[in-house]
């Protein structure tokens, strides 16, 4: 089923997106809160399997091309089994930095 993203998040922009300083702390909070689900990225990690979810593919290019407001709301907000990370992650530049390292897988 297709995300319903609000407006409000379709319109967030990531003004970290590149910063390798962000990309490399995007990587340490990957590893922490999501290898476990998606792995390398391409969602084969250790309890992916007793998922019910189809996890995406972060590299492919339908990902990709989603804003970056989409994918924010996708990992801040979250829905079903993808929980939402807003009270583990609170600091803005954070959750950014892990959608700028996303960029890169």
């Amino acid at each position: 089923k297709a995300w319903d993203i609000p407006a409000k998040y379709k319109a967030m922009k990531n003004k970290k997106n590149g910063d390798e300083a962000s990309i490399k702390l995007g990587k340490t909070l990957y590893a922490k809160y999501c290898k476990s689900c998606h792995g390398s990225g391409k969602g084969d990690g250790p309890k992916a399997a007793s998922l019910k979810t189809k996890m995406d593919d972060f590299g492919s290019k339908a990902f990709k091309a989603l804003p970056d407001g989409d994918k924010y709301y996708m990992f801040v907000v979250g829905r079903g089994e993808m929980t939402g990370f807003d009270k583990k992650i609170v600091d803005e530049d954070e959750r950014w930095a892990l959608i700028s390292y996303l960029e890169t897988l």
